[in-house]
């Protein structure tokens, strides 16, 4: 496997030339915050070369020696200060404090570029610099090649003990560890994927099962340290920071790295971290696809908080299917429609509900508590992310689980008045959170994803659970369903850090406040819990006669508790379920336009056919796409 396809540069010349040479301090406007006026700027290199073609390089990693000297002559010129990882270990403990706009320049693998291109120019500017050392790679034997992804790479294309030692001598140059062998992907599922190393439980064809937990444990543990002892044999120099390849790790492999020295971890989310005595996760900017100085200006310095989310939801259950060769062609069909949409996220059912009641009849990865329907989730997820280039969240239930024996899924249950709803489980039952916790730790033990989709079973209505508190001014009850979902989310971190939240929202709530007691659901205290809220703006599904004016009814609604629409996602409906009949690619179209018109940011749709293209994907292009142009790609 070679390197991920990460998101690659969003470029706007002529507001990058703007923000290189026009601050906006200069016209009377308050000045853009750089990314790292609120935290540790930390920049992501790999290899430095002379003959990087100005565009369409093979190497979308590589970065011209030109290029290069100009960023930093633009970081120095532009009140960056650079720093070691020792100051920000320092600065962590309490001493010295960093410096104003720190930044912390980082080259991962461990490439022969670094000795000869590199250290020349940052002894030439007196800047220290952290390199990521793949010890397997250093001084491997003649005849051996490793997969970079645009060419195979040999001996001569990493650096040697003897280069290292230099370097480190100069005290310029600090080195942490990138492991020792686990830049690579392994076997994770049945069905021969590869995910990577540090995070994923390898699957074994032959004894057909997978690794346990202490098999897991005990390879990663062996692989840091014998990254460590390298180091310190051959450098003597004990690594305190370690960079995960592909950025994927979780609290185990952390809580490893730590005890081996190294309580310093890097991936790459986000743009910036405040310094503080964690120092697990710092985020780091990959620079990629060779950019100019004017580029790397404008990506420190545009506001990404005002980057819109397009999102796809997808049933897995359209995936899925008894026949192998079927399910591997609705596989492509789906990862082909996501490439021509380009949609920035993918909600990516992770439970089975042929039924379509809305709850759980099975799930698509191994777990302790419900049958598995298809080891799925994690393929799809994680092709999804390298074939199409987009961010996966999990759409999971939150109470919707309909466990196999009938009596202890009766006993578990909502003993609700009502006769219609979702079945859900008494979230207030020890038990249950117990076997809904162990479902989303199971889900993140086995599969790469970034985030988490709150299915719309999370509601109550006020004859239900009558032993919580009434709903109230305060929305205890409303409260108290948000709490779950983050222990939910706390239960997932543990095998995928950083996770992103969106929960579901019906539009009732935020139309007649009065009816948040029937439901248990809040705008404004969603959007205080969760990163995004997905409010369900579906006027069919409501009864409207009149679709368009309802979205607008519901805009100003929306505004009393998000004035900025910053929040809130509007997730239209594709099908009117009432008639079983699509609505017009035309009309979804305008239904977009005229949100954004009134300021809205994010969208999502549902559902989104992939196997029947419906909507059509030149529709689907103009309202989802998040390309400045969304054309058909040739």
């Amino acid at each position: 496997m070679g390197y991920m396809d990460l998101k690659r540069w969003t470029l706007g010349l002529l507001l990058a030339m703007l923000a290189a040479v026009a601050p906006a301090y200069a016209q009377g406007q308050p000045a853009v915050l750089d990314s790292a006026d609120n935290g540790l700027l930390v920049l992501s290199y790999h290899d430095i070369r002379d003959d990087v073609a100005t565009t369409s390089d093979l190497d979308a990693y590589a970065v011209s020696t030109q290029n290069f000297a100009a960023h930093l002559d633009w970081l120095s010129a532009h009140g960056y200060h650079p720093v070691s990882l020792s100051q920000l270990i320092t600065a962590s403990q309490g001493g010295t404090p960093l410096p104003p706009k720190p930044v912390l320049l980082t080259f991962d693998d461990g490439l022969r570029s670094v000795y000869t291109k590199v250290f020349p120019l940052l002894r030439a500017y007196n800047y220290p610099a952290l390199v990521a050392v793949i010890t397997d790679y250093v001084d491997m034997p003649a005849g051996r090649q490793i997969d970079y992804g645009y060419r195979p790479f040999t001996r001569d294309d990493f650096l040697t003990w003897d280069q290292l030692r230099e370097m480190n001598k100069s005290g310029l140059i600090e080195l942490a560890s990138h492991t020792d062998n686990l830049h690579h992907g392994v076997q994770s599922n049945p069905q021969g994927n590869s995910t990577p190393a540090v995070i994923t439980r390898i699957y074994d064809p032959v004894a057909k099962r997978y690794e346990t937990a202490a098999e897991y444990q005990a390879r990663v543990r062996a692989d840091l340290a014998l990254s460590v002892a390298r180091l310190q044999k051959n450098v003597g120099v004990s690594p305190k920071a370690i960079v995960w390849p592909y950025a994927a790790y979780n609290a185990l492999s952390n809580d490893i790295a730590e005890q081996l020295g190294m309580p310093v971890s890097f991936d790459l989310e986000g743009r910036s971290t405040p310094v503080t005595r964690d120092l697990h996760g710092l985020a780091r900017l990959l620079v990629t696809n060779n950019p100019t100085v004017i580029q790397l200006a404008y990506e420190l310095r545009r506001d990404v908080e005002r980057d819109g989310m397009r999102a796809l939801q997808i049933d897995l259950d359209a995936v899925y299917d008894a026949n192998p060769a079927q399910q591997a062609k609705n596989l492509d069909a789906l990862i082909e429609r996501v490439k021509k949409v380009g949609p920035t996220h993918v909600f990516l059912q992770a439970f089975a509900d042929p039924d379509g009641n809305g709850s759980a009849d099975a799930l698509y990865f191994p777990n302790r508590h419900l049958p598995m329907r298809a080891d799925l989730f994690n393929r799809v997820a994680w092709q999804l992310k390298t074939r199409a280039g987009v961010k996966v969240f999990a759409w999971l239930p939150v109470l919707g689980f309909e466990l196999k024996d009938p009596a202890i899924r009766k006993a578990l249950a909502i003993q609700t008045p009502e006769s219609d709803g979702i079945f859900r489980l008494d979230f207030t039952n020890p038990q249950v959170r117990r076997i809904i916790d162990d479902v989303y730790e199971d889900l993140a033990i086995n599969s790469y994803f970034e985030g988490l989709l709150f299915h719309d079973d999370a509601y109550l209505r006020d004859t239900e659970l009558t032993q919580l508190p009434p709903e109230g001014d305060d929305g205890a009850r409303t409260q108290a369903l948000i709490d779950f979902t983050l222990e939910l989310r706390a239960a997932a971190q543990r095998w995928r850090p950083k996770l992103s939240t969106v929960r579901n929202l019906y539009a009732q709530p935020v139309l007649e406040p009065q009816s948040a007691a029937w439901f248990a659901q809040r705008l404004d205290l969603f959007n205080k819990a969760y990163d995004h809220t997905a409010l369900m703006a579906m006027p069919w599904m409501e009864g409207s006669r009149n679709p368009e004016k309802w979205l607008d009814k519901l805009v100003v609604a929306v505004r009393a508790h998000d004035p900025q629409l910053s929040q809130t996602m509007f997730e239209l409906q594709t099908v009117d379920w009432r008639t079983q009949t699509p609505i017009p690619g035309a009309r979804l179209r305008a239904q977009i336009r005229r949100l954004q018109a009134q300021g809205v940011r994010h969208f999502a749709w549902y559902p989104d056919d992939f196997i029947a293209g419906r909507p059509s994907t030149y529709d689907a292009r103009a309202a989802m796409s998040s390309r400045s142009f969304p054309y058909e790609e040739k």
